[in-house]
């Protein structure tokens, strides 16, 4: 029995109405010292969402569900990255897995939290985007999922663990 061939992703030029979520998240990757964005994006009825997955210095991944295909990260793509809020790089915050535990520059990981909802609003409908930042651990990155219809709360997630951050009084 023959194993079935796995067909390696094509480079393309465009991704076509995908093409403003590649850019999007470049925008916000560049700007935020994020180490990875990546947008789940839903389509015309009938077909399921698409995954567009950018990270630091590598080509662009987007899954169209029934196969996958790359973007040099350079591409130039004809839509405009939407404007986002400034976003500051951070250095590292340093976590602990087990406790939920985050330590950095004051209000940094609200500022992040912002800047990914923001993101998310950007990409607009319900949406997905995730963005994942350097910590002291390796094992353990610092990801936040936001919804971009705000529908439900980010979920700030170290390494495989999630949390989600108390509602700020009288919000």
């Amino acid at each position: 029995m023959e194993e079935a061939e796995i067909e390696a992703p094509a480079l393309v030029e465009t991704v076509g109405e995908l093409d403003f979520a590649v850019v999007t998240l470049r925008e916000f990757l560049h700007h935020s010292n994020a180490i990875r964005a990546v947008a789940v994006v839903d389509r015309e009825p009938g077909i399921g969402p698409a995954t567009v997955d950018c990270e630091r210095f590598s080509a662009v991944e987007v899954n169209l569900g029934d196969r996958i295909v790359l973007l040099d990260h350079n591409a130039e793509l004809e839509p405009s990255a939407p404007q986002l809020p400034e976003l500051k790089p951070l250095p590292p915050f340093e976590v602990d897995p087990a406790s939920g535990e985050i330590a950095g520059t004051i209000g940094g990981l609200e500022h992040l939290v912002d800047g990914v909802s923001a993101l998310a609003a950007a990409l607009g409908g319900r949406n997905i985007a995730m963005a994942v930042f350097e910590t002291n651990s390796s094992l353990h990155p610092l990801s936040i999922t936001a919804r971009a219809d705000g529908s439900e709360q980010p979920v700030v997630a170290i390494g495989e663990e999630a949390f989600t951050l108390p509602r700020a009084e009288g919000a």
